[in-house]
This record gives structure tokens, sequence and C-alpha cells, in this order.
């Protein structure tokens, strides 16, 4: 019989990418889309932004997870799986909420990017005015 482990759910958000998380105790490696996080994230700043609320909680060595994201770059994406580990955090231990919350781990980018108008280049970009 195998032994039962505890595994807390979670969603995350930024731009347009989607991180879901499965957040569990233990010593262990953390994988985004099946692969290691050292090979998914190739910069450590990347690595260090997705971990942040597990440093915050000071559980980085006790607690791993499981992720698996889509949409974004992988800057938004390391985003998503940080808000999302906030998010595990809470269910797993609901006395952190003042202590992530504080450091703004809990709270969701609301920034979108900004859409195409017709008759411009961009969103906010004009064609070159020409007087003559």
């Amino acid at each position: 019989m195998s032994t039962a482990t505890t595994e807390f759910l979670a969603t995350g958000r930024r731009k347009t990418a989607v991180s879901r998380i499965r957040l569990s105790e233990g010593a262990g490696d953390s994988t985004v889309n099946g692969r290691p996080m050292e090979e998914y994230f190739p910069t450590d700043l990347l690595q260090n932004q997705a971990l942040l609320p597990l440093v915050t909680a000071e559980l980085k060595d006790g607690m791993h997870f499981r992720a698996s994201v889509a949409g974004g770059g992988v800057s938004a994406q390391s985003v998503a799986i940080a808000h999302s580990v906030a998010r595990a955090l809470l269910k797993f231990n609901p006395e952190l909420r003042s202590v992530l919350k504080k450091a703004g781990h809990l709270t969701r980018d609301p920034r979108e990017r900004e859409r195409k108008k017709p008759g411009r280049p961009g969103a906010r970009k004009r064609f070159q005015f020409s007087k003559r």
C-alpha cells in the first residue's frame, strides 16, 4: 500500500498565461510541464520568481510542486506559477495569509495587453504624418 500524500491544487494567472499546480510536502524537484524547473526556466531570475512565495513563507525546502502552464511567454508563466503557488500555500496553511498578502503574492496582476485599433499600426501608434 502506498502512502497517501496530500496535494493542494491551485490556479494562477498573468496576462494570457494560466498555471495549474499540485503542491505537496516533501523535498523534491519541482517540475513544469513534465520537465525539471531548471530546464524549463533557463535563467535564475525566472526560477526565483516562480519560487518567491515559498521563500517568503520559508518553506522552500519543505515543499515541491508539479505545474502545468500554458499561454503567454516564459516571464508571464513564471509569475503565473508564483501566483498559483501562493494560493496553494493558503490552502496548505491559512495562517500564512497575512505574510503572503503583505508581500503581494496573492494579488493577481490585472495588466493585460491593449488591443490593436483599426486604422492604426498598433494599439496607440499612428502612421507617420506627412504635411505635404
